[in-house]
């Protein structure tokens, strides 16, 4: 089976095996020894320091209402508040679902829930949800030019368990701290956190102990993160468990006052708390002398959640939208997004119809990596720069199929919130539908159909399908053709596939351009242990790859030794756009 590793982007934490490398191409000293585990893909740019870097902040279940600059009232949030009055804040920005584990997904491959590969959460009739080799993140595309990635906080795809293609090192992320599956997230006093493949014990929180708070932990690496990379292009992906359930704090903060039930004084605190971090993510930013070439975006993956006996009426915390976390309704999916570059994003407000789906085609395009062409999203980057030619959405697709259900969420419903649902957004039209069950295959005449006009009616409170028939029609028809039970990716990048037995085999590379510019000087070299016979069987290298070519080189090896952990690792690179961008790819031989 092929290995479609591309480039594995493991943090330098992880040593590197003292094995020799043999280059299949006089010259090539820069590959990696093949060890088996991730090591640096690719050095940082020479131009490193005239590249715009991105921070990217996801809260968990953070509402549409609970920001002050989004109207809460209680709630005190000034550093958000700065930044949205400072940078470009959004009315109309989309989570891809109305549950974390889907909507993340589709933040990171820019996929939509009708396509991404995570399209449920784990107790959701698939389990627990995990990314596949299939799965291009903002962070590969980064990455491939050289920039230094790290994610903090909750991944949210299993298995809990390292070297897995699931694992945040292996989806383009250098270093990891945090949870890597979804439930563990919901400790905000762990007995351990990952550090990439490590699992490290936090003896002070072992039993009944809470003497350490995860968010300050993360924010504590994020900042390290920072202060280490602050004089090459990086992205951080910075996304704590703030203000999920349980409603948990070191103390009230300053609602310790309130006449509020204690779950609300916490979840108020958790509030503030998250902004507190983003705003010691700026100000380190600013200290660091790189906020004015850094791309600071902020928003959440889904609605505001009810969990713990949180009362998100007493915050107005979805706005005038309705519904919450699990509904396809407004409240459930429309988010907070803020986006501030103080030299390179005017201030103002947009109202652009714009999905999560959107960050990778965005972060690639601003950073002139090359990116799929087959993603849902589109670039965000001439709205960024102030331009008013910014391509929109035809229509925006959502989905849900989702088991559990709370009492809000269920009543917003009105009863159905166990059922099978999905939702499309064409211009000002919505048309939210509910199937008879959980099976997304029944005729469309036994779902419920409702249409709503959102420039009139953002609280969805009056339904217009019966008196717009051929309209509703027209975007269940939409909802249709957004749906694929196996979304059949466009090749991109490096993937090997190893065949024969020993004492010989066959290595096969193929770089495949799925971008939407040619690639020039394409170029393939191979690392093995020394002492093995290795022969190039096809050219290493061809003038040019157009957009959707492929450049493919068999290898015959004859190692050797063979062990159960012998591994490849062959390397690619090319020039997009007049930068060179490298892709590594790894596979076991025997």
């Amino acid at each position: 089976m092929p290995s479609r590793r591309r480039f594995l982007t493991a943090a330098a934490a992880v040593p590197v095996a003292a094995t020799a490398v043999t280059a299949c191409e006089e010259g090539d000293k820069a590959l990696p020894p093949p060890d088996g585990k991730h090591a640096s893909a690719v050095p940082a740019v020479q131009s490193g320091s005239d590249r715009l870097n991105f921070v990217v902040i996801l809260a968990d279940d953070l509402g549409y209402g609970e920001l002050g600059s989004y109207g809460q009232k209680l709630i005190r949030t000034p550093r958000l508040d700065a930044l949205a009055a400072e940078g470009l804040r959004f009315t109309d920005a989309y989570a891809a679902a109305p549950v974390c584990a889907p909507s993340r997904c589709s933040v990171l491959t820019g996929l939509h829930a009708g396509h991404a590969t995570v399209r449920e959460n784990p107790w959701g009739p698939g389990g627990q949800g995990a990314l596949t080799d299939r799965d291009f993140t903002f962070a590969e595309a980064l990455r491939s030019l050289g920039y230094r990635t790290g994610v903090f906080g909750k991944w949210g795809f299993g298995p809990e368990q390292p070297d897995q293609p699931s694992h945040p090192n292996s989806r383009g992320f250098e270093e990891f701290y945090g949870y890597i599956g979804h439930r563990h997230a919901h400790d905000y006093f762990p007995e351990y956190l990952w550090h990439n493949g490590n699992r490290q014990e936090i003896p002070a929180n072992r039993g009944d102990a809470r003497e350490v708070y995860a968010p300050d932990l993360l924010k504590e690496r994020a900042l390290a993160f920072l202060d280490a990379h602050r004089a090459e292009p990086f992205l951080l992906y910075l996304t704590p468990t703030l203000p999920h359930a349980p409603s948990q704090t070191p103390d009230d903060g300053e609602y310790g006052d309130r006449p509020w039930p204690g779950p609300d004084r916490r979840h108020a605190a958790q509030i503030t708390t998250f902004d507190s971090l983003v705003g010691d993510v700026v100000d380190r930013l600013t200290r660091l002398g790189v906020a004015g070439r850094t791309l600071v975006l902020i928003t959440s993956d889904n609605g505001p959640h009810e969990e713990g006996r949180t009362n998100p009426e007493l915050f107005d915390a979805n706005g005038p939208l309705r519904g919450y976390k699990r509904n396809l309704y407004e409240g459930g999916i429309r988010v907070p997004l803020i986006a501030w570059s103080p030299r390179h994003i005017p201030a103002g407000t947009t109202d652009r119809p714009t999905p999560l789906t959107d960050l990778l085609p965005t972060l690639a395009d601003l950073a002139g990596a090359p990116a799929p062409t087959d993603v849902d999203g589109l670039s965000l980057a001439p709205l960024l720069r102030g331009s008013g030619h910014t391509a929109r959405h035809n229509s925006l697709y959502f989905y849900r199929n989702h088991s559990g259900v709370t009492p809000r969420s269920d009543a917003a419903d009105r009863g159905r919130g166990r059922r099978l649902a999905e939702a499309l957004r064409r211009g000002d039209l919505k048309a939210v539908r509910f199937a008879p069950g959980q099976d997304r295959g029944v005729p469309d005449d036994e779902w419920d159909v409702e249409l709503y006009d959102l420039s009139r009616d953002p609280g969805e409170e009056h339904d217009l399908a019966s008196a717009r028939p051929a309209q509703a029609d027209v975007l269940v028809k939409l909802m249709r053709d957004s749906w694929s039970p196996t979304y059949a990716r466009k090749p991109f990048g490096l993937t090997l596939e190893v065949t024969g037995q020993a004492p010989e085999f066959t290595l096969t590379a193929t770089l495949a351009n799925g971008s939407a510019r040619p690639w020039t000087a394409p170029r393939l070299t191979l690392g093995a242990p020394g002492g093995w016979d290795i022969h190039a069987l096809d050219p290493l290298t061809a003038p040019l790859l157009r957009a959707g070519d492929e450049l493919t080189v068999r290898w015959r090896i004859t190692p050797a030794q063979v062990t159960s952990d012998t591994t490849l690792a062959c390397r690619a690179t090319a020039r997009h756009a007049g930068e060179e961008v490298s892709y590594l790819a790894r596979t076991m031989l025997g």
